[in-house]
């Protein structure tokens, strides 16, 4: 009877034990899940994969690039149309070097040379989220079918030995661990060098780190002039930190390519997350130069506006169209408005930017931390190619800014551009 009794005793212990294994191992599974989930936040993955109306990372979204358009995949866990027979290797192979397992080559327009820096962990816990934190889905986008020769994938073999490397993230010697979390985000799953740095002659991103002063140094994307990132001088660490949380702060607001960027990955970061990279952008410099403005003109076009009195026709289409906003003063309204005088929109070179958000209109999204949406309304139908010209010459030689003139072909090239899509 004792031999029996303990025996059920020990049968006993072995079961509870058991259960409390798999209890363990089921919460672990889940924290994994959860962990990958916020990988992908980091990735951005949804702003690439997901379009309105269909399963998230069902792919389908048209990508325009010089090459023409791309179409995002499905990388839902669906088995024939999605990622779901992908084993660990290959969805690694994928993501950080832009190879599918029957050895189709990605296009960059997937910033696989980025994600090479990715950890073996966050890449552990990005594959357990789509394998069992994402709902298959059936949907089957379009191909991408681009012209020849660019239709030939094969050759994207000799762009990846030319213009990427298979080296891990390396932390920045002498810094601190809080700036090496923002290095690590920033050049690996933030991707920020994807369009805030210069391309070369084969559509490279020129520097892949900071150990080259042309990383995050500024470019141009699909009309836009994209800023510099080196060190925000202009902004402080709680600016860049509110920029990417809400997507606006007490000098700008989001729009074009940034907007979905807030919307779907940084408005989700942790607030150390956030502080990381606002510490790493800062500790990337930048020019002083670019802080003060000429204070003596700033006062000379607020002075002229508030009379108005002998104004131009730029000026006369400010105070009816943007006064109401921005104010005489271009400081708009912290955290609400954007400012006009001195802002990066304003003084970039290429105006294309500045025209498509007079044409266009800008929406903030919405967040977490600051849901209210704020939308300035497009003046393409209120206002001609010349006086949009005309207004944004004002704007970008008001106050303290220095930019070019823009013409009214400028505009309408930009007016084109927005009917075809």
């Amino acid at each position: 009877m004792k031999m029996m009794n303990a025996k059920r005793f020990f049968i006993a212990n072995a079961l509870v034990a058991a259960l409390g294994f798999v209890a363990n191992a089921q919460a672990d599974n889940a924290q994994l899940i959860k962990q990958g989930e916020y990988v992908s936040r980091l990735g951005d993955c949804s702003a690439c994969h997901s379009i309105p109306g269909k399963a998230e990372f069902a792919g389908g979204l048209a990508i325009e690039s010089n090459l023409g358009t791309i179409y995002s995949t499905n990388i839902t866990p669906d088995k024939q149309h999605g990622i779901g027979n992908y084993s660990e290797q290959q969805f690694n192979d994928a993501v950080r070097k832009g190879v599918l397992p029957d050895g189709t080559r990605l296009y960059p327009a997937m910033p696989y040379p980025d994600y090479a820096k990715i950890t073996d962990e966050d890449m552990h816990a990005l594959y357990t989220y789509f394998m069992q934190g994402v709902k298959p889905s059936a949907e089957q986008p379009a191909e991408t079918d681009l012209s020849f020769p660019f239709s030939q994938r094969w050759g994207m073999r000799f762009w990846n030995w030319a213009f990427t490397s298979d080296k891990p993230f390396q932390p920045i010697g002498g810094a601190s661990a809080e700036i090496n979390r923002g290095a690590y985000l920033v050049e690996s799953l933030g991707h920020c060098g994807s369009c805030h740095t210069p391309r070369g002659l084969g559509m490279n991103e020129k520097a892949l780190d900071s150990s080259d002063d042309q990383f995050l140094a500024g470019g141009n994307l699909n009309g836009w002039e994209v800023p510099s990132l080196r060190g925000l001088p202009r902004w402080s660490e709680k600016e860049i930190v509110d920029y990417l949380a809400t997507g606006r702060n007490d000098k700008a607001a989001v729009g074009g390519e940034m907007t979905s960027v807030v919307e779907h990955s940084s408005s989700y970061m942790t607030d150390a997350d956030l502080q990381a990279i606002a510490s790493y952008l800062k500790f990337l410099g930048g020019n002083p130069a670019l802080v003060t403005g000429d204070a003596q003109a700033a006062q000379a076009t607020e002075a002229k506006l508030t009379a108005a009195k002998n104004l131009n026709l730029g000026e006369r289409l400010y105070l009816d169209n943007c006064g109401a906003c921005h104010f005489v003063s271009g400081k708009g309204a912290k955290g609400i408005f954007p400012e006009l005088d001195q802002a990066t929109i304003v003084n970039a070179q290429d105006p294309g930017g500045l025209i498509h958000t007079i044409l266009a209109g800008a929406q903030q999204p919405s967040t977490a931390r600051a849901p209210s949406t704020l939308v300035m309304p497009g003046f393409a139908r209120r206002l001609n190619d010349d006086e949009v010209a005309q207004l944004a010459t004002f704007i970008r030689q008001g106050w303290s800014n220095n930019a070019p003139a823009v013409t009214a072909d400028q505009v309408k090239d930009v007016r084109e551009k927005l009917k075809t899509h």
